[in-house]
């Protein structure tokens, strides 16, 4: 299991259609006794088949093009072949500082305020997602 961004093994794309959930993704991590220090995926660079996966995860056009129109944009000129690995410091800092959990030793702040701009997140959620979590908002 990985982000929607990651891209599907060449030979499973034809999964997609059939059974999505037998579909293996070309992603890797390297474990150091039991504990994942660095993570990484190659990345989905083709337009069509990046809103496939997001069909298959019940997004609907609108909200795709509202989402991630700039990435689908993108692609159209030709984005390369593309993946990353992202070397776990904080992980590294967890193990250093004794913790069990990576949430005592990171934020996840994008920006001064809290925001990543290029996903415009966070944003509002939909009903229909505060359902499935169990959650209601309150604004008083």
């Amino acid at each position: 299991m990985h982000h929607p961004f990651t891209a599907p093994q060449d030979e499973h794309i034809p999964l997609l259609d059939s059974d999505p959930g037998k579909v293996l993704a070309k992603c890797y991590d390297m474990v150091c006794n039991g504990l994942e220090l660095c993570s990484g995926s190659i990345r989905i660079h083709r337009s069509e088949l990046q809103q496939k996966i997001f069909q298959i995860l019940g997004y609907s056009d609108e909200e795709t093009k509202k989402r991630f129109g700039h990435m689908l944009e993108a692609f159209e000129y030709g984005a390369p072949p593309h993946g990353g690995i992202a070397p776990g410091i904080d992980r590294f800092i967890m193990i250093l500082a004794g913790e069990s959990s990576i949430r005592e030793v990171i934020a996840y702040p994008k920006n001064k305020s809290a925001v990543d701009v290029m996903f415009d997140a966070p944003s509002e959620v939909s009903e229909e997602q505060l359902k499935e979590l169990h959650l209601r908002l309150r604004l008083d």
